[in-house]
């Protein structure tokens, strides 16, 4: 992760929120993922600033924003990115999230879709309902006291140290250890541990994810979408772009060689994939009228095996 010497703050609702700000250009704001912070985009960020304005916020409870006792919820958290955003003059945006910060994303075009350009998701919670094990335990009563436990200061670096050396084995179903190593850390601060656990309580329980953006997928007919996965994700698996790959709005992408964090796994790639995707479509234009049609249409029937187009998969090498 980033130090935070390029962090900025500013106080929204009498929280202070950490971001991250480099470019010029038509912007882009990126969501990181559940204990993350926005020192995940770094392997990014840099390249994507030659063409955008690229804003990179630490969500409520994470990182070095506040960590307060408060709302936790996907559509809080939309809430929070608009009002971001207005105080940091910038009107609409494309948004990248990961992850969590993917149903984030998900929330905040639902909820705004006139400031929303297009949507790309990472990773993406908010797709089905499976997720890994490690994070349905957050759910589990003493969750937190056992978390606490894990963290205390004895072993707290040893952990931390075992894993960032297992993900540099190579071994891939380990190449992930290393961010949650950083995750794993941020767990020691009884304030990230509490935020981290309000959160899990609003999208999912001990049987996975019940939060989902499946029966409002098809709204986002009217704006582009692109999905990045890796194709050896363990916490949120890749089948999960499948949903993604049956709507014929989206631009798919699954890479191999990668986990759950395929924009540092392959930084260049992904930031290419991102260029690319802004480049090739027209940015949504919101009218009242259009999204009210398609709320009375509802969700359309989508063929179970639908012709190969722009919903394809494409597995890039």
């Amino acid at each position: 992760m980033t130090s935070g010497d390029d962090l900025q703050f500013v106080v929204v609702h009498g929280y202070r929120r950490a971001y991250r700000r480099k470019g010029k250009g038509p912007a882009l704001l990126l969501l990181h993922g559940l204990g993350c912070e926005s020192g995940t985009w770094e392997p990014v960020m840099d390249a994507l600033a030659e063409h955008y304005t690229v804003i990179a916020p630490d969500l409520l409870g994470h990182g070095e924003s506040d960590k307060p006792d408060a709302d936790y919820s996907l559509g809080g958290y939309a809430n929070g990115m608009r009002d971001l955003l207005t105080i940091l003059g910038i009107n609409k945006v494309t948004v990248v999230g990961h992850s969590f910060g993917g149903g984030v994303a998900m929330q905040f075009a639902y909820q705004y879709p006139d400031r929303t350009e297009r949507i790309a998701l990472v990773s993406s919670g908010g797709l089905g309902k499976d997720v890994t094990p490690l994070i349905r335990f957050l759910t589990l009563p003493g969750s937190g006291a056992a978390l606490g436990l894990a963290t205390l200061r004895p072993w707290r670096r040893a952990v931390a140290a075992s894993m960032r050396g297992l993900s540099r084995t190579g071994v891939r179903q380990l190449r992930d250890l290393g961010e949650v190593a950083t995750i794993y850390e941020s767990f020691a601060d009884p304030r990230a541990r509490h935020a981290v656990q309000r959160v899990t309580s609003h999208v999912l329980d001990w049987r996975g994810q019940f939060v989902t953006m499946i029966d409002r997928t098809y709204l986002a007919r009217i704006i582009p979408v692109l999905v990045v996965w890796g194709a050896d994700d363990l916490v949120i698996p890749a089948s999960h772009a499948d949903i993604a790959r049956n709507q014929a709005w989206s631009h798919v992408h699954v890479l191999p060689d990668a986990g759950h964090f395929p924009h540092r796994d392959h930084p260049e790639q992904f930031a290419q994939i991102l260029h690319d995707f802004v480049a090739a479509t027209d940015p949504a234009t919101y009218h009242r009228s259009t999204w009210r049609a398609m709320l009375r249409q509802g969700q359309p029937v989508m063929d179970p095996e639908p012709p190969p187009g722009p919903g394809a998969v494409t597995v890039a090498g």
